[in-house]
């Protein structure tokens, strides 16, 4: 029983000493949290716990709250010079300079040492850094008079830097390394400092982000039971995008009783963006039975279970994500839940989806491909059902969503191919002689003609280019198709092997030569044709029996 006493109360004192780290490091809400579960009961300690619980008060705009902590704090532990601080900010707040220079004097009588002439100072600062300059300056000398070496001058120095660097808005570098150099010089002085160490860090981080990275890796060496130290560093490299190196570091940082719900969270999308599903899913449902509604863990419930080929189980969850009221659904949130729906076959359901996609993020593009295709591929249902309406209705759809797609950036030449198809499908499925059918065949062939403009060389555009002349000449060849299928044959005959491996296209591309002839009367040339048909297929009677006719 002693044992476990002696485990919570430690548990309790580094959990205390954690909320003033988040504090220091500028993360009131995580500083909130943990001093509120994990403050001593009473005594020194507790004393030091109100200031910071009293100045989050402050800083919050709740004045009477931090006025009480502080004035509770004085009472615990006279001798401690923040809580003076505190009432002294407490005065500023309210715009009263004098009381609150009554309350720095007893905080300095009380402790008159470098790091409260800091904290005096830094009361004049935060409460309004241009009417309280030379507050400000006197405070910072008088501590440096007293103690040189005090990392607070050095850090909050730093401080000072930093903020004129954010607030110029265009930095050159300078003042950043000038707020740099501050927080080193903290660490020269304490070398156990997490507060210089996070914010040094900080700085370093989009300038040099492996060596920001490294001063956090030092100090997780010196403070290996910090739970601020785990969860900077994992976050340090999620910044950076080294997520295996987070996933790693989360895990870690978890095992802190200090961490925090949200954190859990964030271990559990790594788990799923490194692979590990089954760790993943593990964790979402976990945190699920604590938080029912978070949004975050219903999306990793669902993607985790489609990664593992529980397409039931992923559409069920994925069906229960959407329900979560007042967030922001992704694109990827659609996407997946619509290859979900094309796998199960629900293929209205994914339609709809991959609408949801487009809608969520219109500017990429590639949803919009994506949704072309699904429209295309209801459209061929349709067509193989005989259902015309229906399926030219779905081809427009698709035709339309390619052509937005075209529009709105990049393309490469399988688009145009791609495009020319979708105008072709309209055509089809249009009536015969309409003027629909002329337009989006006319329009097919020009989509396909730009791929050809690209790959001259490429058989594909070719061959289509020659069946959508079929198409728009009343599936009669014509002496476009020749002249289509002419070429293609030119590209394949420069590889005899082609003979063998395209035989299906030679005999396509020769009969239809040979019809475009037999139609204009000229039974001699389309009989060279037909022979070259048979030469492939030299077993098809009807063809001899059809030649031995054109003599």
């Amino acid at each position: 029983m002693a044992a476990a006493s002696a485990l919570f109360a430690s548990a309790q004192n580094q959990g205390y000493k954690d909320g003033i780290e988040y504090f220091k490091i500028d993360q009131l809400d995580n500083a909130k949290e943990i001093l509120a579960k994990t403050v001593p009961a009473g005594g020194v300690e507790r004393s030091e716990a109100l200031y910071y619980l009293g100045m989050i008060d402050l800083k919050e705009g709740n004045v009477a709250a931090a006025t009480e902590k502080f004035n509770e704090g004085i009472k615990l532990d006279a001798k401690n010079p923040y809580n003076y601080v505190g009432l002294g900010a407490v005065a500023l707040k309210k715009g009263d300079a004098k009381a609150a220079a009554d309350q720095f004097k007893a905080a300095t009588k009380a402790q008159n040492k470098a790091f409260v002439n800091v904290a005096i100072a830094r009361a004049y600062y935060d409460t309004d850094p241009v009417a309280y300059a030379k507050d400000v300056e006197k405070f910072m000398d008088a501590a440096r008079k007293k103690n040189l070496k005090d990392p607070a001058i050095y850090i909050m120095a730093g401080d000072m830097l930093r903020d004129q660097a954010v607030a110029s808005g265009v930095d050159d570098g300078e003042t950043i390394g000038k707020a740099a150099s501050e927080y080193e010089q903290a660490i020269y002085f304490d070398d156990k400092s997490p507060e210089a160490y996070v914010k040094y860090s900080r700085v370093y981080a989009h300038i040099n982000p492996d060596y920001a990275i490294s001063r956090l890796k030092k100090l997780n060496e010196i403070a290996p039971n910090s739970a601020m130290a785990q969860r900077e560093l994992a976050e340090r490299y999620y910044d950076n995008d080294q997520w295996t190196l987070s996933a790693q570091q989360y895990g870690k940082y978890i095992e802190n009783p200090n961490h925090f719900v949200k954190d859990e969270e964030r271990y559990a999308v790594l788990l799923y963006f490194g692979g590990r599903y089954d760790e993943s899913l593990a964790l979402a449902e976990r945190i699920l039975e604590a938080e029912p509604n978070s949004a975050q863990m219903r999306r990793m419930l669902f993607l985790n279970l489609e990664k593992k080929g529980d397409l039931a189980g992923a559409r069920a969850a994925a069906e229960k994500f959407f329900q979560v009221p007042g967030i922001p659904f992704t694109a990827n949130d659609y996407t997946t839940y619509a290859n979900i729906l094309n796998e199960l076959q629900d293929y209205d359901a994914e339609i709809v989806a991959r609408e949801m996609a487009v809608a969520a993020n219109p500017a990429k593009a590639d949803l919009l491909k994506d949704l072309s295709f699904a429209y295309s591929q209801a459209g061929g249902r349709a067509n193989k059902a005989q259902d015309v309406e229906t399926a030219n209705a779905n081809y427009i759809k698709a035709k339309d969503a390619m052509v937005a797609y075209m529009n709105a950036g990049d393309v490469v030449t399988q688009d145009y191919i791609d495009l020319g198809n979708r105008w072709q499908n309209v055509a089809a499925t249009s009536p015969i002689d309409s003027p629909e059918r002329l337009e989006a065949i006319t329009a097919a062939i020009a989509a396909v003609d730009m791929a050809i403009e690209r790959v001259p060389d490429h058989f594909v555009p070719h061959r289509n280019k020659a069946r959508m002349t079929l198409v728009k000449n009343g599936n009669k060849p014509s002496e476009e198709t020749v002249a289509a299928y002419a070429k293609m044959l030119e590209i394949f005959d420069a590889d005899p092997e082609n003979k063998t491996k395209r035989a299906d296209l030679y005999r396509e591309a020769y009969a239809q030569t040979a019809g475009y002839y037999i139609g204009v009367g000229d039974r001699a040339t389309a009989r060279e044709w037909y022979l070259k048909v048979l030469e492939m297929d030299p077993e098809n009677q009807a063809l001899i029996e059809y030649i031995e006719k054109l003599k």
